[in-house]
């Protein structure tokens, strides 16, 4: 309690009072609210979690698609961008009343203390450098990075959560909508000759093609579809980033693309009104799909996977 007190205060440097109730809260939350605690294993070694939490604040995007998906409305989450709020393809009535505890990685520690936690989620490559201050406030349960492992991590916040048995009603649910869009297409064998290509035109930057460690991915393999071979060529089998110029190298069977800012400091329009654009085979064939960049980028979790399997059946059907 000492230890918690001089971090969150020395930390923060927050009023005695808020001090005093963010010590306080996390303490009755561990013990009082839940009645009891258990031990979880995360990325920054075991944690006491209390038993059903009850006031969860979570600080990524993946921590919240788990708990919505799990059927928990946390007190509080962050933000993605300064004005957007949360991301739209979450039910509005699953997220309305929660608290915007600041933009993703630079969380408002004293927004989230006022709200009397007794658990935060979030990911080491996020935020491991505010641990100790968050944990001041109430337990912290870190995986070790987002994105790709989201299946693995998904297990670990229905842990922390005491929601081991609704994790394993949707990953079933998850795994039967798969199945059905892979026969939906034409079954294992057709699904695995038809190659698919993920790009991205984000503001400032380049082309970003996703390659086989990355979120959206996981769920085109979940499907069976096959991947291009420049995908293999990914940094660190995330990325593969293009320029205009040579946007051909992205050609293939089918292209999904979104757009993350300004369709124009994007490279967007520069793009897709080029002639290498304008003759490649995806384009010709129709088979270019535009996506929501919130739910296939940035949403990563079991609820914006079932929209995307949803999107991919409609997509790679329309034209049977």
């Amino acid at each position: 309690m000492h230890r918690r007190r001089a971090l969150l205060t020395g930390a923060l440097a927050l009023t005695g009072a808020l001090t005093v109730t963010a010590c306080g809260s996390s303490d009755s939350a561990g013990s009082g609210a839940s009645g009891g605690t258990r031990t979880v294993k995360t990325a920054m070694g075991d944690v006491q979690v209390p038993k059903a939490p009850r006031r969860v604040v979570v600080l990524d995007t993946a921590e919240l698609d788990s708990a919505i998906t799990l059927g928990v409305r946390p007190v509080g989450a962050t933000h993605v961008e300064a004005e957007s709020g949360f991301l739209d393809y979450l039910p509005k009535d699953k997220v309305s009343g929660i608290k915007d505890v600041g933009e993703m990685m630079n969380p408002n520690l004293e927004a989230i203390a006022a709200l009397k936690p007794d658990l935060i989620l979030t990911s080491k490559i996020r935020h491991a450098a505010k641990y100790d201050q968050l944990k001041a406030i109430a337990p912290t349960v870190m995986t070790e990075t987002t994105g790709y492992p989201w299946k693995e991590n998904f297990q670990l916040h229905a842990e922390a959560l005491d929601k081991r048995a609704e994790a394993k009603k949707v990953i079933t649910r998850y795994r039967a909508h798969a199945a059905r869009v892979t026969q939906a297409i034409g079954g294992r064998a057709k699904a695995e000759r038809t190659e698919v290509n993920v790009l991205r035109f984000i503001e400032g930057a380049d082309i970003r093609l996703y390659g086989d460690q990355s979120y959206i991915a996981t769920i085109l393999k979940d499907v069976g579809l096959g991947r291009a071979p420049i995908a293999a060529k990914a940094k660190d089998g995330f990325s593969y980033d293009l320029s205009p110029e040579k946007i051909d190298l992205a050609d293939t069977d089918v292209i999904f693309r979104s757009t993350y800012g300004d369709p124009k400091k994007s490279k967007e329009t520069q793009t897709t009104g080029s002639s290498l654009w304008k003759n490649m085979r995806a384009v010709k064939s129709g088979n270019v799909h535009t996506v929501e960049d919130e739910l296939w980028i940035q949403g990563i979790g079991y609820t914006a996977a079932d929209r995307i399997l949803g999107e991919l059946r409609r997509d790679l059907t329309h034209k049977r």
